[in-house]
């Protein structure tokens, strides 16, 4: 479980000491670092993070006591981050030097052994008398003499992990590495209150206008903590639903006057979200819980919300969620009293599909509320039945009325977007209707940045004719999972896409042009944003280290080997098997070979070394997978792409695991690498949860050395025991994530930086990344005309078109820096980059780089440049 601390140095770098210098004495020499200061640096440089001169003087004023336990919690913290703080032992301790080059010939020797192997007898393998003897707990008999005790962490037989304590185990000799070079630093500021801290995070959190991710929503249950019992302090809205419900049920527990929470539950599925919540679910309804029992006080209170909505919506709300309903009314009793709660126990009615009779007074009342609400409900003999907007709209859709649907989803702005496709596809001729124009102009205003950000993506490649090409979709779950069709939908004319998509951007542009603050002076992009996807599924992402955007493209450091790697621990009675495995492609996606416990090596120059399959991880040290892949080398081989998978061997669910997790290291290619877990080079770091048995996190192409982070869980039908049986249909989901994502439908880091820079300066800078490694970057310089409207200023930053000024510095990030220096600029990098001398504004970044300083810049999140679009 995290702690407030743990989450405050992941989401803001912020670190916290009991005794913080006092002011600085102007002119003062800056006192001596103490004895064990430069040891705690050392430590938090080993660990990837370095303090900033406010935290390193804060540092050096501790006694010695104090700054032992600071230095003890600092790096506890940070291999907590890291992954560090676990035991990272493979089955082959001195991998991947020890790995065996013939896995066919190992497998034998182990069945062999397996079969054949007698105790008090000779060893059937070498002949040798008196080396045979058992290992702990599996009781396999094993040959000292064959196996080496001091190079195995696991029983050579079965491998699963062998007790510490097992004579078999030996110390495994030390092999002395060069220094492996430092990754990029995150800089450690020196925070002053972390309640305060802790409440500022809650708060935006909690005012956030997008759906936020696992982390977040486990992040926000932590911090709420901090926050003060009186719910005052919450804003007069809460914009996501799900949000709202984890705030509420955790605030109402404790709270003497319920009223100022329950005005927050504005529709039907709020009053549902929460219960589920308060009964130890999730907020997003999957899978549902087992309603509790509520004390009548409260169970009135929300028949009393739900009996003062709109009966119309409270209807549609209900029968879309008709299970949880018809559970949850087992805890709310909406008949117990329905005179009291008239329009809710009609609801309920609807959706049971009640008998009612006039002859009775619960009929009768039931009757009479629905002769009040004809838009809402229609009786039917003995039956009441649902008269719903939706229904109304699907009848639209289906009898071609192009007029009719519009004016029936212009009512529902969201709706509107969402069904933007539809609606186009059933206009006459390449111009919009003067029913959409109407329903645009007065809709856009109160559409959802996501619905938004997603319809202006989806919709400016309709033009083009992709019949016979497959679309990926990921259906709303608790992870991801990608499904796919072909694409029969005929292209659209393209001024009708054309004018409709400015109508979108016009929008996005009024948003951010309108949004709170003065504007700036200069705008810094990278260019390279354009490989980042907006965030468009955060429900179900991975709690990860670096928030990375499903979707997007990583690229690769030249001359490094990428050590993917694994680690879990399995829970206690229930012997747990993950397995790490990478398979590889061709340019034409045709199976090349793979690496996993039955193919250790691969490749000629070992362009994929797997440092062998251990099949228990008993707690406390669990148990440790890697596989080091060689770009290059892989490259060399005809490979093109590859595609790691992490499963189930015995299809225990990930979210049975006390402990799971993945991610990837860049390691020197050039310099001896050893089986040790450096936190240094720890690039991301992931999670396993949810009910599923097989991850998909990224896609590789080994050439151009890019890695699509994918995200993507596929459903375990059939076993998932190998990827060698599921080749074909491993190829079949790359591809399809691949290409979805290469096929411009979503939208880019890159156009939400470019629509926000024009709309609030009038020049922008852009880091034109070099096309392939070994050339320059450039400094691209875009000023806006004296009359040119944001819209074009806009569409020539985000085309590259011919700039004012093209300069080619020896370092662009740093000459980009110096123009930004003294000014107020909004910067956007993909890597961080120096901070501009004496600069204020915001800046964003994904991953942390070397030249990052703590400057006066506020930093943001891509979750919180959507949010701004609220």
């Amino acid at each position: 479980m995290s702690t407030i601390e743990s989450v405050l140095l992941r989401r803001l770098q912020t670190v916290y000491v009991d005794h913080a210098p006092g002011p600085d004495r102007a002119g003062a020499p800056a006192p001596a670092p103490a004895p064990g200061v430069r040891r705690v640096e050392t430590d938090l440089l080993d660990r990837g993070h370095a303090p900033t001169p406010q935290l390193y003087a804060a540092l050096n004023a501790l006694g010695p006591a104090e700054l032992a336990a600071a230095g003890a919690r600092l790096n506890a913290l940070a291999d907590g981050l890291l992954g560090a703080d676990r035991t990272h032992v493979p089955l082959f301790r001195r991998f991947p030097v020890s790995v065996p080059g013939d896995t066919d010939r190992l497998y034998v020797a182990r069945v062999f052994s397996f079969l054949a192997q007698q105790p008090a007898q000779p060893c059937v393998l070498c002949g040798e008398s008196g080396t045979v003897h058992p290992v702990s707990p599996c009781a396999h008999l094993v040959c000292r003499r064959c196996w080496d005790g001091s190079d195995y962490a696991g029983c050579p037989v079965c491998h699963r992990r062998v007790d510490p304590a097992d004579p078999f185990l030996r110390t495994a000799p030390g092999t002395p590495l060069k220094a492996a070079p430092i990754g990029p630093l995150r800089l450690l500021r020196l925070g002053t209150d972390s309640g305060a801290d802790a409440f500022g995070e809650a708060r935006a959190l909690v005012a956030r206008r997008t759906p936020l991710s696992p982390q977040d929503r486990e992040d926000l249950t932590v911090l709420l903590a901090a926050a003060p019992a009186d719910p005052a302090w919450l804003p007069e809205e809460i914009p996501v639903r799900e949000t709202k419900a984890l705030v509420l049920a955790a605030l109402l527990p404790a709270a003497a006057d319920r009223a100022p929470l329950l005005r927050h539950l504005t529709t039907a599925t709020d009053v549902l979200r929460l219960l589920a919540v308060l009964s130890g679910g999730e907020a997003g309804l999957l899978p549902l819980p087992r309603f509790t029992a509520l004390p009548r006080p409260l169970r009135r209170e929300l028949l009393s919300v739900l009996d003062a909505l709109n009966p119309q919506y409270l209807v549609e709300d209900l029968l879309r969620h008709p299970v949880a309903w018809k559970r949850a009314a087992e805890s709310l009793h909406p008949f117990e009293r329905h005179a009291r709660h008239p329009r809710a126990a009609l609801g309920f009615a609807v959706l049971r599909g009640t008998t009612v009779s006039p002859a009775t007074a619960f009929g009768s009342a039931l009757l009479e509320s629905a002769a009040a609400h004809p838009e809402a409900v229609r009786v039917a003999g003995d039956r009441i039945l649902p008269a719903t907007w939706a229904g109304r709209l699907e009848r639209a859709l289906a009898s071609g009325d192009a007029a009719g649907a519009v004016v029936l989803a212009g009512q529902r702005p969201g709706e509107l977007v969402r069904r933007l496709d539809h609606l186009l596809r059933l206009h006459p001729g390449a111009e919009p209707l003067p029913e959409l124009r109407r329903a645009l102009s007065h809709a856009l205003p109160s559409v959802g940045p996501g619905p938004l950000l997603s319809a202006l993506g989806a919709l400016r490649t309709r033009a083009e004719d992709r019949a016979g090409e497959r679309r990926v979709f990921f259906p709303r779950g608790r992870v991801a999972r990608a499904q796919v069709v072909w694409e029969e939908r005929p292209p659209l004319p393209a001024p009708l896409v054309e004018e409709v998509t400015a109508l979108l951007e016009a929008e996005v542009l009024r948003r951010f042009g309108g949004a709170e603050g003065d504007p700036y002076e200069l705008a810094v992009l990278d260019s390279g944003l354009g490989e980042l996807t907006v965030p468009f599924g955060e429900r179900t992402a991975a709690k990860a280290l670096v928030a990375v955007p499903r979707g997007s493209v990583q690229r690769l450091p030249e001359g490094e080997v990428l050590r993917l790697f694994l680690h879990w621990t399995e829970p206690e009675g229930n012997r747990t098997d993950l397995d790490l495995s990478v398979a590889f492609f061709d340019a034409d996606w045709k199976f090349t070979g793979l690496c996993d416990y039955t193919a250790l090596r691969h490749g000629p120059d070992d362009g994929a070394v797997h440092s062998g399959d251990l099949t228990s991880a008993p707690a406390p040290d669990g148990a440790t997978e890697y596989v080091d892949l060689d770009p290059a080398a892989l490259a060399r081989h005809g490979d093109a792409f590859a595609v790691p998978v992490v499963f189930s061997y015995n299809n225990v669910p990930f979210e049975d695991l006390p402990d799971a997790f993945a991610g990837f290291m860049g390691l020197a290619a050039d310099a001896p690498r050893d089986a040790s877990y450096d936190p240094r080079a720890v690039r991301q770091r992931f999670d396993l949860t949810g009910a599923s048995r097989v991850s998909m996190p990224m896609v590789v192409d080994l050439a151009a050395r890019r890695a699509l982070w994918a995200d993507v869980h596929l459903p375990p039908s059939e076993g998932f025991q190998s990827v060698r049986s599921h080749g074909d249909r491993l190829a079949s989901v790359a591809r399809d994530v691949w290409e979805h994502f290469g096929s411009g439908t979503r939208t880019t880091l890159w156009d939400l930086a470019v629509w926000r820079a024009a709309a609030r300066s009038r020049e922008v800078a852009v880091v034109r990344r070099a096309a392939r490694p070994g050339l320059p970057d450039e400094l691209w310089v875009y000023r806006a005309g004296e009359r040119e409207p944001v819209a074009g200023f806009a569409a020539r930053v985000a085309a590259l078109e011919e700039p004012r000024e093209r300069l080619t510095p020896a370092d662009a990030d740093a000459a980009a820096a110096e123009l930004a220096a003294g000014k107020r600029v909004f910067l956007a990098t993909v890597h961080a980059v120096p901070t501009p001398r004496e600069a204020s504004g915001t800046a964003y970044r994904l991953f942390p780089g070397p030249g990052e300083v703590a400057g006066s810049l506020t930093p943001v999140s891509a979750g919180d440049l959507v949010a701004e679009l609220g």
